[in-house]
């Protein structure tokens, strides 16, 4: 028997969807009013332990940044995490509040930055009713580079992220980071060849703890980090050379060579001169131009420890 339909006898859209299982609504029975609905997180017994975060993570949202590189201002697209631990008389918390206070900070003309997480951190635990609450942003951060001789400009990026914690002795913890990418030349290969050295990229990984007062507006720490990173780089990594400009950008190499292991010493250095750090990691990767391999090195130092 020949079950096929000719297009132009297609069933019905309700046949149609009869046809792959759908079937009519069963009865209600049970309450729409929310005030009449039970509410299994709002639960209070003992549930044996307190946990430490509990939340969403991967909520991506536009946001708005600032720099003191241009562009100033721009809209790019944050990545978030949000959490509070719970106590052991706690159920589970109420996952709505976290998006819901994040669309209103957005329709008020939400501005991310330090001091506007710091107030959405104490938001946020009075909303959840909890001791502390946390949230992190990722985000891709632009700015504008221009070629070392023709100033020729384009954009380039880094990846950058805030972490802001909040309890309930009215304390903030502040962490941000960067990873951004660098030219560096091998010192051994200069060293032992007859001319030229080879290169990599490096990708550079950097993640400090601030002091609760850090004040952006005197300080951008994203242009801070980035320039920790590229300034002790055997040399910058540009959107646009001409011909002039990758001489001068070759020849800048060529007279800064670095291992992976000095990147991550001389930028450590210059975070260890920063008042306003308390705590850095910095990490280096260089993908290797003459191995399948990469090359690695890391440091962690805390300032307080001393």
């Amino acid at each position: 028997m020949d079950n096929s339909y000719n297009p132009k006898q297609l069933p019905s859209k309700e046949e149609r969807h009869k046809l792959f299982g759908s079937v009519p609504p069963g009865p209600r029975t049970k309450p729409h009013e929310k005030e009449k609905m039970k509410d299994l997180q709002n639960t209070k017994q003992n549930f044996l332990f307190e946990l430490d975060a509990v939340g969403i993570s991967n909520v991506k949202h536009p946001i708005k940044i600032t720099s003191s590189m241009v562009p100033e201002t721009q809209t790019t697209i944050g990545k978030f995490y949000f959490a509070s631990s719970i106590s052991q008389d706690s159920k589970g918390t109420n996952m709505s509040r976290f998006t819901e206070q994040l669309h209103h900070y957005h329709s008020e003309g939400f501005t991310l930055s330090i001091e506007s997480l710091k107030q959405f951190t104490r938001d946020l635990k009075e909303r959840l009713e909890q001791k502390d609450a946390e949230v992190k942003v990722e985000f891709p951060w632009f700015f504008e580079r221009k070629a070392p001789y023709t100033d020729m400009a384009g954009m380039n990026h880094a990846d950058a992220w805030i972490h802001v914690r909040y309890d309930e002795h009215d304390h903030h913890q502040i962490t941000v980071g960067l990873s951004g990418k660098v030219t560096t030349l091998c010192p051994c290969s200069k060293e032992i060849s007859e001319y030229s050295a080879h290169n990599q990229r490096g990708n550079m990984t950097m993640e400090v703890e601030l002091v609760e007062d850090f004040d952006e507006r005197q300080t951008d720490w994203k242009a801070m980090l980035l320039e920790a990173a590229e300034s002790n780089a055997s040399a910058r990594i540009h959107p646009v050379l001409k011909r002039p400009d990758e001489k001068m950008v070759t020849e800048q190499a060529y007279e800064n060579p670095r291992f992976v292991e000095d990147m991550v010493r001389l930028v450590a250095a210059d975070l260890y001169e920063l008042d306003i750090i308390e705590k850095f990691y910095v990490a280096c990767e260089n993908e290797e131009s003459i191995h399948l391999h990469d090359a690695i090195a890391s440091v962690t130092y805390d300032k307080r420890t001393e």
